[in-house]
């Protein structure tokens, strides 16, 4: 009798303990193109760990959560928001045994294609390129195209699929993509509230006192009470979801946060400012394609101008753009007079 090897065992285990929901690694539909298997880890942790090794999973860190350049370092960023989705979606997932590599993976890789500048340069983008620009889309092309020099990191189509359906619109072909979904609003939610509080946009008692009587008044609170819902609500069922009274509440708290906090003039006072910067560097591009390379110029003739030249500027960080900014329409006496 052979012996298993590490990723055989593993996918045993998972066979016979996970829901009759949840996405056995050994099912997956597979890769674009196929690679032999590791005999240590299975197909969703090798996607796992593709995109924590991609470079456009380090710009992370860099890249604006919904605070332009905040005063302080304990705002989050795009890498920190990217972390709190995974482990709340981690949670879920092992409590309603259902397949946590896969959960992870997408988690990890929702966001790879944010813009510098958050939702406002995703909104720029959006206005400028034929065909519109999203995020979750731009994910996509990101883990199938642009990272690893443009031959992109061949995923799963399960991670790719949860990547792509994310956002609240979006309809994951598995439970795990849907509770990534859930996931990422628990996440940016709360951490938007802590955030705005952090920053003076809003007080404690400023928030909704029906929501806060339902889901807490604290931010663990408010996480927990929504990880149990969610738990009690779909263990052993073919869903993910929230129970209606807290479901109206999380919905009303979300709704708060677009009127109150992603609306401010505070919050976004410099926005205006970030657009500007985005407009000009896309128009500036257009015409400089020389300055597209790599991944970026590599399906220049395929996709045109204006995508290679979107892919470009969304691969910014925050600090990368505003370099490239200064130093493209920043007379150089003026920087060397500020320094």
């Amino acid at each position: 009798m052979t012996q298993e090897n590490p990723r055989q065992y593993y996918e045993r285990i998972q066979a016979e303990t996970l829901s009759p929901y949840a996405m056995l690694s050994q099912n997956t539909r597979g890769r674009e193109t196929p690679v032999e298997l590791c005999q240590i880890r299975t197909d969703f942790i090798r996607d796992r760990d593709r995109i924590l090794h991609s470079k456009s999973f380090r710009r992370l860190k860099h890249k604006t959560q919904v605070f332009l350049s905040p005063q302080g370092d304990h705002y989050r960023t795009r890498l920190t928001h990217t972390l709190e989705v995974s482990q709340i979606a981690r949670t879920i997932s092992r409590a309603l045994r259902l397949n946590e590599d896969l959960t992870e993976a997408i988690a990890l890789g929702h966001d790879l294609g944010h813009t510098p500048f958050g939702h406002s340069g995703e909104d720029v983008l959006d206005e400028l390129l034929l065909g519109g620009f999203e995020h979750n889309v731009q994910s996509l092309r990101v883990v199938e195209k642009l990272e690893n020099d443009g031959a992109g990191l061949n995923l799963t189509y399960e991670v790719r699929d949860g990547i792509l359906n994310h956002k609240k619109n979006g309809t994951p072909a598995t439970l795990e993509g849907s509770v990534v979904s859930l996931a990422d609003r628990i996440a940016y939610i709360n951490h938007d509230i802590d955030d705005a509080m952090r920053a003076g946009v809003l007080q404690e008692s400023d928030l909704p006192q029906e929501c806060v009587r339902v889901l807490g008044n604290l931010h663990g609170k408010r996480i927990n009470t929504m990880i149990l819902d969610v738990v009690e609500q779909s263990f052993g069922k073919p869903i993910v979801h929230m129970s209606e009274p807290v479901y109206s509440q999380f919905d009303a708290l979300r709704e708060f946060m677009f009127e109150r906090v992603y609306r401010n003039p505070i919050a976004k006072s410099e926005e205006d400012k970030a657009k500007r910067m985005i407009r000009e560097l896309f128009n500036y591009y257009l015409e400089h394609l020389e300055l597209l390379t790599g991944e970026y110029a590599k399906y220049l003739e395929q996709d045109g101008k204006e995508r290679a030249v979107a892919d470009y500027i969304a691969g910014m960080t925050d600090n990368y753009a505003v370099s490239e900014y200064i130093r493209i329409f920043v007379p150089k006496a003026w920087v060397d007079l500020k320094t």
